[in-house]
């Protein structure tokens, strides 16, 4: 039997561990799936937004890429937010995207796709095969796109290309691909002498630090210098133990209090952060002036534009332990750390908040645990309450579009199977992503989503209110039961509207979640959160 472009392309994708397809098929890729081998696991997901998200949230659980599959122009323009996060959230993935025959895309068929630069620029990556036989390679080379750029490499392939002979001879991307994971000594003792030079050092750190080798290095190198750590505004990752003595909080977006929280510090070392994500503009400059910012990134984008006056472009980890045996030893400052103190229970006929909820899972949650959170408006409450107190124990989305958490935590679960994931949504943000709840009772993943319900864009009515106190034009949606479009979707789902329930089937529920293997929603009815600051 001749052997297939779509055998070779299988071949390329066991030898680089893409053996887990996620998609929302059309008939451009009928060639490719029908009769999948039994070694290759198809998931199905009924949108392609949570095809990209589950994709996105499997790739971060295993640190590896993804593989998912997309139908031509309505596919990928119907990702194109979830892949916008996965660029910005720094995940390789690598995505085929079908495309009409070729022997008939010169007279324009049904179903051809204007694929050209429908993403825009946020694939780091697209392979357009000049003939069937180049796909194979063009995968492979996307996998080492994906890993190197951090974000999704693309592929378009006709539909044809599949049936079409393989040519093994051709291999147009290396085998095997490594990365150095030195740090230069001259650029170290560079780094080492400005923060010796420094009286009063603060660290920053972000989502590119989120490893265990950069907070164990990290842990060490704060345990010298004795100075406070911030996280960066709007990670998606906790680039540092929240739980540290020396973990002083999550910074401000805002430039006056970003300069006021950093005010009394000669030197800013931002360690895997761009130097600063701001949301929304203020005038005037990031820090004080006289104080100087260094940056230690392996990402040659946060390293361009960032405002440094020393950038160091190389692993974190490495540059961290380094520096931590370079630098003169000091004693502590004192540190104010954030206040994890929950609310008073709620009295009689008083609402449930979310802050209640939130310090409810947080007495409850396991260390272990990876919290994927979408609730702008209670955001603050969530870092206050939740710390992350492993690495991967906090997910987010960095760009800060809506749709991604629910995704994203099954993909979580799916690549960590004995690890206890919540996501943490709003209710106006579940309905972003809400089809993922049916791939994660089809496939059985025992996720725990936990809605908190206001029924209303929160973060939205805030926004207005300090734009000036206008009215809002938007309705409340109080009559959507996300319980219910849950429970349609065949996932279990409870509604808790008061604190007694709440801790109750906290009780029952978190013990198990490691060992669970059916998703569970909580539909929690909370009232709107009375303020907001990004």
């Amino acid at each position: 039997m001749t052997r297939t472009v779509r055998d070779a392309t299988f071949d390329a994708l066991r030898r680089h561990d893409l053996t887990t397809v996620f998609a929302n098929p059309g008939s451009t890729e009928i060639a490719l799936l029908t009769g999948l081998p039994p070694d290759l696991e198809f998931v199905l997901a009924l949108h392609e937004g949570s095809v990209v998200g589950m994709a996105t949230g499997y790739a971060t659980a295993r640190d590896r890429p993804a593989l998912a599959v997309l139908h031509t122009t309505a596919g990928l323009g119907n990702a194109v937010g979830a892949l916008a996060t996965a660029r910005v959230n720094r995940v390789p993935l690598v995505v085929l995207v079908g495309q009409q025959d070729r022997r008939h895309l010169a007279y324009r068929p049904f179903l051809a796709g204007d694929l050209d630069g429908l993403a825009g620029s946020y694939p780091v990556w697209v392979g357009r095969p000049e003939r069937p036989q180049d796909v194979p390679g063009m995968v492979v080379r996307a996998r080492h796109e994906a890993v190197t750029g951090r974000g999704p490499a693309l592929v378009v392939v006709p539909s044809d290309d599949w049936s079409a002979p393989a040519d093994d001879d051709e291999r147009p991307a290396p085998a095997v691909l490594r990365h150095a994971a030195a740090a230069d000594p001259a650029a170290v003792a560079e780094l080492a002498a400005l923060v010796d030079a420094a009286a009063a050092p603060a660290l920053v750190v972000g989502s590119d630090a989120d490893h265990p080798d950069t907070w164990a290095a990290l842990v060490a190198l704060v345990d010298c210098l004795g100075c406070p750590v911030w996280q960066e505004p709007f990670a998606a990752r906790a680039g540092f133990p929240q739980d540290h003595p020396r973990f002083a909080g999550h910074l401000p977006a805002g430039r006056a209090r970003l300069r006021a929280a950093l005010a009394g510090h000669d030197l800013v070392l931002a360690v895997g952060a761009p130097v600063f994500r701001q949301y929304p503009y203020e005038p005037g400059p990031l820090v004080e002036p006289g104080t100087r910012v260094a940056l230690v990134t392996d990402d040659a984008e946060d390293a361009h534009h960032s405002a440094a006056d020393l950038a160091l472009l190389a692993p974190p980890a490495a540059v961290c332990r380094a520096l931590a045996d370079a630098v003169a030893a000091r004693p502590g400052t004192a540190v104010t750390t954030p206040d994890r103190t929950g609310p008073a229970a709620p009295g009689p006929g008083e609402p449930l908040r979310a802050a209640h909820v939130l310090a409810a899972l947080a007495a409850r949650l396991p260390a272990e645990s990876v919290v994927v959170e979408e609730t702008p408006s209670s955001r603050p409450d969530l870092h206050r309450l939740l710390p992350a107190r492993r690495p991967l124990g906090f997910l987010s989305a960095a760009m800060g579009g809506l749709g991604f958490a629910l995704p994203a935590a099954v993909g979580v679960r799916m690549g960590r199977p004995g690890t206890p994931v919540v996501a943490v949504v709003g209710d106006g943000s579940s309905l972003y992503g809400i089809q993922a709840l049916w791939s994660a009772a089809h496939y059985g993943v025992g996720v725990l989503v936990v809605v908190l319900a206001n029924g209303r864009y929160a973060v939205m009515d805030r926004l207005a209110e300090q734009h000036g106190g206008g009215r809002a034009p938007w309705p409340a949606f109080d009559e959507v039961s996300v319980s219910g479009l849950a429970e349609s979707l065949g996932c279990p789902a409870r509604r808790v509207e008061d604190h007694d329930d709440l801790l109750a089937v906290l009780d029952a529920e978190v013990p198990g979640l490691a060992a669970r293997r059916t998703p569970l929603v909580l539909d929690v009815v909370v009232a709107p959160d009375a303020g907001f600051a990004p």
